[in-house]
């Protein structure tokens, strides 16, 4: 099925010709009937000489009604312009037709009606001088052009770009009511994507069940786009489905209240109500582009000036948008203005200058014809610097192909990636060892496996037992540890003191080097002797006589008490010393002792 919409001024004849080609009263309601007017979108449809099956959405045309219209237009890929002979180009019919261009709405057929009440040739050139379509004459009180009217609507159809049946579904609701026995039904017109009766599709943020689908009054299984389609929802209440919801497809949109945007059409004030699919959402506005300003026709700081082309809508409530959706801005008194979505989750502008530096990000997207070049996943993964691939393709963008370093589903962007390595590499200079988790946070990472991804890309880091090191020790490193054997040379466990450490180039991080690397023996803060000084000081000891003291040991190492306490608890920690009681220790492993019973024990 293929679906289009109708447009035009009030009571030039859209639904008589509607009805004329279909045999179906578009015009549900009765107070519809009785004023003679299109007030809420009706629906027909027919089928046309090759065989292909057409639905119409018949806008309403009345100034009053222009929201329900804007809802009409806004699901569909083509337009039947309509316009009377005897009344020629209305007020509505140009607001019709602003409305069709700012949604980008390119197709479509110029219909003049009432050709049997005057000659079409007037109204004709006046619509000319506006719409580049194809253009058909007809009556549709006498039938006189129909034929040529259902096969010029058979080549518009044919040259409409096929729908992608395997997209994620976005039906927006445009009526909605209940069946006794059946439950809540709403309708739609379903642009991409298939329903299939028992799929779960998520309704305001929560999951629900589709129980039964139609298709021009017909039960269907399953529903192709493009198509008009009824959904019967189960155990869903009316006042939960209105017009301006949508049902989604699980995990494949981002509902958002703030979008960037690029403005076509005139002054935008900085209030006004954004238009898409069938939503009507107050929004409201900030321009970007540095250059903008207040229109004319308002008062300062009320309006944005036609040099934003770019801005922030902040919306009343979330809506699922993507980029490159199209929408209008709307405020009574003035023009449409057309909105083309460029980015649906863009970045907070809390610094002075930040508006000026987004509007420079999205200027590549601003300039030229609007939708000529529209932000990839590329792009918008350096904007956000790190990104899941499935919420790329949520926002509107492929990532297939992306070709960006990451882990699992997520990627980031190229040069973020070259300085998150830069980063790393100078914090563990810094501090060797680092844990796995306090390097992501100090790093940013939203996810823990892009850290051990960016670990294995950066040589010779490596990561070991949740802790991130180096290979390879910098000469400055090298040098420090031997100006410190040479210090300890005659007296090995006479350790400097804290103040004489950075005469030997012995920083705190040139230390934490050095004894990550095994080159120095850290005990405390400020305490640093040579490696294998604690096993030596072990053999030392078990020839004391045992148990022993501090006093002891202190004497028999050659040191002092700031060296020897930290020196024995580590001896502790290793069990090569073990406590009797507050005072005294014993060596429970050394040189000529086989461990079947502690140093220094007496034997008669």
């Amino acid at each position: 099925m293929y679906v289009i919409a109708t447009a035009g001024h009030v009571d030039h004849g859209k639904s008589t010709l509607v009805r004329a080609l279909t045999g179906i009263e578009p015009d549900r309601w009765a107070e519809e009937r009785r004023r003679g007017m299109t007030i809420d979108l009706g629906f027909a449809w027919t089928t046309l000489p090759s065989g292909r099956r057409l639905a119409f959405v018949d806008v309403p045309g009345h100034e009053r009604f222009v929201t329900n219209m804007l809802a009409g237009l806004g699901p569909v890929p083509a337009v039947m312009f309509v316009l009377a002979a005897d009344q020629g180009w209305q007020a509505q019919s140009q607001e019709h037709w602003e409305a069709i261009e700012a949604l980008g709405v390119d197709r479509g057929l110029l219909v003049v009606t009432r050709c049997d009440l005057m000659d079409p040739a007037l109204a004709v050139e006046e619509a000319r001088e506006r719409i580049p379509w194809p253009v058909v004459t007809v009556s549709g009180s006498t039938g006189e052009g129909l034929d040529d009217l259902r096969r010029g609507l058979d080549l518009l159809i044919s040259s409409l770009p096929p729908p992608d049946p395997h997209a994620p579904v976005r039906l927006w609701i445009d009526r909605a009511f209940t069946i006794t026995g059946a439950g809540t039904v709403v309708t739609g017109t379903l642009a991409a994507g298939t329903l299939r009766a028992g799929d779960t599709l998520v309704l305001d943020g929560e999951r629900v069940r589709v129980k039964a689908l139609q298709v021009t009054e017909q039960s269907a299984d399953e529903v192709t786009a493009t198509a008009r389609v009824a959904v019967n929802l189960r155990g869903i209440e009316r006042d939960r489905a209105v017009r301006g919801k949508t049902l989604l497809t699980p995990d494949a949109w981002l509902e958002t209240d703030v979008v960037d945007v690029r403005l076509d059409g005139g002054p935008v004030p900085r209030e006004a109500v954004l238009h898409i699919g069938s939503a009507s959402v107050p929004a409201r506005v900030r321009p970007l582009t540095p250059h903008a300003s207040p229109s004319p026709s308002t008062s300062p700081g009320t309006g944005v000036g036609v040099g934003a082309d770019t801005a922030r809508l902040t919306l009343a409530h979330p809506l699922p948008l993507r980029i490159g959706d199209r929408a209008l801005l709307r405020c009574s008194g003035r023009p449409i203005t057309s909105v083309l979505v460029l980015d649906v989750r863009p970045p907070a502008l809390r610094r002075r200058g930040a508006a000026a530096g987004r509007a420079a990000e999205l200027a590549p997207f601003a300039d030229g014809d609007a939708g000529t070049r529209m932000p990839d996943a590329a792009t918008v993964l350096g904007w956000r610097g790190a990104a899941r691939r499935s919420e790329l393709a949520a926002m509107g963008c492929d990532p297939t192909g992306l070709d960006v370093p990451g882990a699992g589903d997520w990627a980031v962007d190229p040069g973020q990636w070259t300085t998150l390595a830069e980063r790393l590499r100078a914090i563990v200079a810094e501090q060797p060892g680092i844990p796995v988790d306090a390097a992501r946070t100090a790093l940013g990472l939203p996810a823990r496996d892009l850290l051990e991804a960016l670990v294995k890309s950066c040589p010779p880091l490596h990561l070991s037992d949740g802790r991130i090191d180096g290979d390879g020790v910098p000469g400055e490193v090298v040098g420090a540890v031997e100006r410190l054997r040479a210090e300890l040379a005659e007296t090995p466990y006479l350790a400097p003191e804290a103040a004489r450490l950075p005469e030997l180039g012995l920083s705190r991080r040139t230390v934490a080097l050095a004894a990550r690397a095994g080159m120095v023996l850290r005990l405390a803060d400020g305490v640093v002797l040579l490696p294998g000084a604690d096993t030596e000081a072990a053999r030392i000891l078990a020839k004391l006589p045992q148990p022993f003291t501090a006093g002891d040991a202190r004497v028999a190492l050659g040191t002092n008490r700031r060296v020897v306490i930290p020196l024995l608890e580590h001896l502790d920690r290793l069990s090569l010393t073990r406590r009797v009681d507050d005072r005294l220790r014993v060596v429970v492993t050394g040189p000529g002792h086989d461990g079947s019973e502690e140093a220094g024990a007496h034997h008669d």
